[in-house]
């Protein structure tokens, strides 16, 4: 699988300044994700995520899907890898162009930690899992957050605005920023009136809707070109187009949202939620594919 190199040099890293206020989806939202996933995975792919998972998940990959953002303030070096930043108004995406942190390190993005994060798992599982140099605990957890951060379209957001993070807004009447919007906000507000407040039931109906509103496209999500093992350029491309038809419009700085913005973008979020999760499975099936391993055996 082809990605960037010389990650073993992050760790190094650490004197780097962490970015405020980038987390990807919020809790809920990682929660989302990664159960939404469980519900895809082969029985290899679930019976090696559950051998990697930390015992404190219970065999629950959802369990732990926020864990890089809890400790985030401990690893400093992986600040930078939860978003990629592109050139304002532009409303595109190019790893080579875009791919780096704020020091001007090359890779150091969420499409370079994905790529990353799956070769480490990839390798392991293909040679000896027990000789690995990698904790691949670690990159199963940083990869199901990643994977989820990337499709949160102001993860992919402008430069000059940080994604949205310097966007001051009010969401009816609480003050916050766009990107928290996006991150929390939406969700939390969709959860408690249409969801009885129970994120549980929002998941059920973002499931219904992968098999009855989307059976279409879940072929689709799950397709990399050319065989690839991970395919995060196309979700951030994805997710830069809808921060500009969506997540931007009509937020300008000192506005307020209300149920115009809301009601619109909640379908978004949710198929942005539905796609990562179904992307995540098809991702880890690829990775622990048994056939894969016998047939480089």
């Amino acid at each position: 699988m082809a990605g960037p190199g010389l990650w073993w040099t992050w760790r190094v890293l650490g004197s780097l300044l962490l970015v405020p206020g980038i987390l990807g989806w919020g809790k809920e939202g990682h929660f989302a994700i990664c159960k939404i996933a469980e519900g895809f995975l082969s029985k290899d792919a679930l019976a090696a995520v559950k051998e990697l998972l930390p015992a404190s998940a219970a065999g629950d990959l959802a369990e732990v899907c926020s864990w890089p953002d809890e400790i985030r303030y401990h690893l400093r070096w992986s600040s930078a890898l939860h978003y990629v930043d592109t050139p304002d108004f532009l409303c595109n995406y190019k790893y080579c162009r875009d791919c780096h942190d704020p020091a001007g390190h090359k890779d150091r993005c969420v499409t370079g930690a994905i790529y990353n994060y799956t070769m480490q798992l990839f390798s392991a599982y293909r040679d000896s899992i027990s000789e690995s140099k990698y904790n691949l605990t670690e990159a199963l957890m940083f990869l199901a957050h990643f994977i989820g951060d990337v499709h949160q379209p102001l993860h992919v957001g402008f430069t000059g605005d940080a994604g949205g993070n310097t966007i001051i807004v009010r969401w009816y009447r609480r003050k916050t920023n766009l990107h928290h919007v996006w991150d929390n906000m939406i969700i939390e507000s969709a959860v408690k009136t249409f969801y009885s407040k129970d994120l549980a039931i929002m998941i059920k109906a973002i499931e219904s809707n992968i098999t009855d509103g989307w059976p279409n496209d879940i072929s689709k999500w799950q397709i990399c070109a050319n065989n690839q093992t991970v395919c995060p350029n196309e979700y951030a491309s994805e997710s830069i187009s809808l921060a500009c038809k969506y997540a931007y419009r009509n937020a300008t700085p000192g506005s307020t949202l209300t149920d115009d913005y809301f009601l619109s973008r909640l379908p978004v979020v949710e198929k942005r939620i539905a796609q990562s999760g179904v992307r995540l499975a098809a991702t880890l099936n690829r990775v622990f594919s048994s056939e894969a391993k016998i047939a480089e055996a």
